[in-house]
């Protein structure tokens, strides 16, 4: 058994209490889950006894500092994100940490290389890489199903605005929602970009146009140039009444890979009215990506247990 521990502090917005113990898998099949923080000590201790953690506390440094503990997962708001990985790395405890790394570039360079310094595991939560959907339509790319990428297309539309302090802090729309589009997109086209043109927004919670800059927007447009004249186009958008709207396409040189949105079923309604799916799209997205948030702590296990790279370390 290798005794894997988790979990940070968790933000108290309840949108982001999605923790759950890692995974068994058959190369850790008892993966140990041994004590969760939040700043609220009441919700720590209901979420310990919910998924049955031995101890709770208020303060992260426990966490982190906690003898038993030999990994941490990072699921606090994003302001907290980079100073709970470089303790994380100064205690030697591997981290896998949600997006994004920090809310700027040089915090997020220290986090990387602290844990670089100090040897140990640094793994992002992009969940979409893990996503049968889209490791389908790498899988495409990969296997030169539709020949080398032209253009990239991504969606990613939330069904309603987060919370006002959800917003304050969390960097903006880019660093903290358009990430996994940004990442997606180097995913799928396997380079580096070599120039991004970006362009946001506010045209659905006017409450947060005081916030300084992209946390003022809740819409955005993103182009990005890859090498070779390669690029992709991303449009994401806080509000889509109609539910969580999730898609890719890469148009290739021998063809072209898309998927669509996902649906809690495939049922479909016939009437002389209507025609079309019988239920709307998922509504959370811990409902949409509960297989990918498995995969990735299963691969984060892995690469633990195996002494592995981490398959999305911030850089790769």
């Amino acid at each position: 058994m290798y005794p894997i521990t988790a979990f940070g502090r968790v933000a108290a917005t309840p949108a982001r209490l999605h923790i759950q113990p890692p995974p068994p898998t058959p190369i850790c099949p008892r993966p140990r889950s041994v004590i969760i923080s939040n700043p609220t000590v009441s919700k720590a201790e209901a979420a310990a006894k919910k998924f049955n953690v031995p101890n709770w506390t208020g303060d992260d440094m426990e966490v982190i500092n906690h003898p038993d503990v030999e990994a941490v997962w990072i699921c606090s708001p994003s302001s907290f994100h980079a100073d709970q990985i470089k303790a994380c790395a100064a205690a030697g405890k591997h981290v896998f940490c949600e997006k994004p790394i920090a809310t700027d570039l040089p915090e997020t360079i220290e986090a990387i290389n602290a844990c670089k310094i100090a040897d140990v595991k640094l793994m992002t939560a992009l969940q979409r890489r893990f996503d049968p959907n889209f490791a389908r339509v790498r899988e495409a790319i990969t296997n030169n199903e539709i020949g080398s990428p032209i253009v990239a297309k991504l969606c990613s539309r939330d069904p309603a605005p987060p919370p006002f302090s959800y917003v304050e802090g969390s960097g903006g729309i880019f660093k903290d929602m358009a990430v996994h589009d940004l990442d997606m997109s180097r995913f799928l086209m396997g380079e580096e970009p070599e120039a991004i043109l970006a362009y946001g927004a506010c045209m659905i919670d006017k409450e947060i146009e005081k916030l300084p800059g992209a946390e003022a927007y809740d819409t955005a447009s993103v182009i990005i140039k890859y090498p070779g004249g390669k690029h992709a186009f991303i449009d994401v958008c806080r509000q889509a009444p109609y539910g969580y709207d999730q898609r890719a396409e890469v148009l290739g040189t021998k063809g072209m890979i898309q998927t669509d949105n996902m649906y809690p079923n495939t049922a479909r309604v016939y009437t002389n009215s209507f025609t079309g799916n019988a239920d709307m799209p998922y509504d959370f997205f811990m409902s949409r990506y509960k297989e990918a948030y498995i995969r990735e702590s299963e691969a984060f296990c892995k690469a633990l247990v195996n002494d592995e790279p981490s398959p999305c370390s911030g850089e790769v």
